[in-house]
Order: structure tokens, then sequence, then C-alpha cells
């Protein structure tokens, strides 16, 4: 029987390589999208007897226009960052010598970012769709709010779930619970 040999394996320290990148994306993707609910919470306005969401009036045309432009520059640095903190985890996993059996603190990191890709796609899509308008057309500021409260309540939450499930893997990578350790 032999055995399947990739390409990286002849280059012994790409796994680190790969895990640079995966921290440092990590780390502007999470500060950016931190970043990203601070500017846009100044938008945002709860009716206190439905507790629907909506975007405050006493901002001027003019202060919206311009969060909405803060907001659209934060999307495409998570989004920039995401892409590339997606394909160095996989990369990582793929050829790190850690092995998820013996790893139980990776396991868990690596099943909380995956479980909400799906997430991030979709929100992602709508960060694309407030990109596009913002720099690639001159389209009015309804727009812009319509996106962003469908941006906020998508998905009823899980976005704001997952950002919660994210540092908990930071948590996680730091204090490595479930490690095996060799007997020995």
């Amino acid at each position: 029987m032999t055995m399947r040999h990739s390409p990286l394996d002849q280059h012994p320290n790409a796994w680190r390589v790969a895990l640079f990148f995966l921290v440092v994306s990590a780390i502007i993707w999470l500060g950016a999208t931190v970043t990203r609910a601070l500017i846009g919470n100044d938008l945002l306005r709860t009716d206190a007897e439905t507790l629907m969401l909506s975007i405050n009036d006493d901002l001027s045309p003019e202060a919206q226009r311009e969060v909405f432009r803060l907001l659209s520059i934060c999307s495409v640095v998570i989004l920039g960052a995401y892409i590339v903190t997606l394909i160095s985890s996989i990369v990582f996993l793929a050829i790190s010598p850690f092995r998820l059996k013996q790893h139980g603190w990776l396991m868990m990191s690596a099943i909380l970012f995956y479980l909400f890709v799906p997430v991030e796609a979709w929100t992602l899509y709508l960060d694309g769709e407030m990109i596009y308008l913002e720099f690639f057309t001159t389209e009015g500021l309804e727009r812009f709010q319509e996106l962003f409260l469908a941006r906020v309540g998508a998905l009823a939450g899980a976005p704001t779930i997952a950002s919660l499930c994210y540092f908990t893997i930071i948590g996680l990578a730091v204090f490595q619970p479930m490690k095996k350790i060799p007997a020995g």
C-alpha cells in the first residue's frame, strides 16, 4: 500500500506559513468586524414597544451617507481577510502535523469556524452589494438603508452567534483544552 504525498510535504514548514497567514488575516478580519459593528451601531434605533430595528432619523442624510461609506470600506477589508482566513485554515488543517484526534481544541475550533461558513457567505454577499453600491453606482440613501437593515437582521441573529463562536476559538487556541498528552 502506497501513501499519497502532497506536494506541500516536500516543504515541512509550509504549515507554519499557513498558520501565520491564518492568524494575521483572522486578526484583521475580526478587528474589522468589530469596527464595522461599532460604526453601524450609530445608525440603529430600537423601537421600545416592538423591539424592531430602524434607522436613526436624528442623523442627517450626509452623516448617514458617510457612515455607509465607512461600512463599505470595512466590508472590503472583511471580505478580503475572511477569504484569506478561510483558505489558510484549510491549508493549515490539511498539512499541519496536528491531528484532530489528539488535539480536541483544534477540532472544536474547526467545527465552530466551518459551521458558520454559509452564514458568512450570505452576509458577505450582502456586504458585496453594499460595496458595489458605494463604489460603482450612485444609488440613493434608501437602498443603503434597506441593505444595512437586511444585513443587521440577517438570518435571525446567526452572524452575532457566529462572532461569539469566533471569539471562543481564540480562547480554545490559547488554553488548548482536550489535548491528549502522549503517555510515557
